[in-house]
C-alpha cells in the first residue's frame, strides 16, 4: 500500500458528512432532478423557511451546490460531480 495523505480525504469527508442527512440527501436528489427555489423545496419537504436555509447553507459550504440570482429568487443546482454520481449510486 502506498503512502496515504490525509488530506487528500478531507474534502471527500466533508461531503459525505453533508450528505449524511435525510433532508439534505433528498434536497441534493431533488434538486439533481430539478433545479427550483427554497419555497419550493419547503413546499416538497414540509418544512419551515428557516429550516430549509439551514440545510441549504451546509450544502453550499460543502460546495455541493450553487445559487443563481433571479431579482429577489434564488434557484438551487447540484454543480459537484461526485455528488452526481454518489446519487446515482444510491438510487439508481
Amino acid at each position: 500500500m502506498k503512502n496515504i495523505n490525509i488530506k487528500d480525504y478531507d474534502q471527500k469527508s466533508e461531503i459525505l458528512k453533508a450528505l449524511a442527512h435525510p433532508v439534505r440527501l433528498c434536497i441534493v436528489k431533488g434538486l439533481i432532478e430539478n433545479q427550483c427555489n427554497v419555497t419550493h423545496m419547503q413546499e416538497c419537504l414540509n418544512l419551515p423557511q428557516s429550516t430549509v436555509s439551514q440545510h441549504l447553507s451546509k450544502l453550499k459550504a460543502a460546495g455541493i451546490i450553487e445559487g443563481d440570482r433571479n431579482g429577489l429568487e434564488i434557484c438551487y443546482k447540484v454543480v459537484n460531480e461526485d455528488v452526481k454520481k454518489i446519487i446515482e449510486v444510491l438510487f439508481g
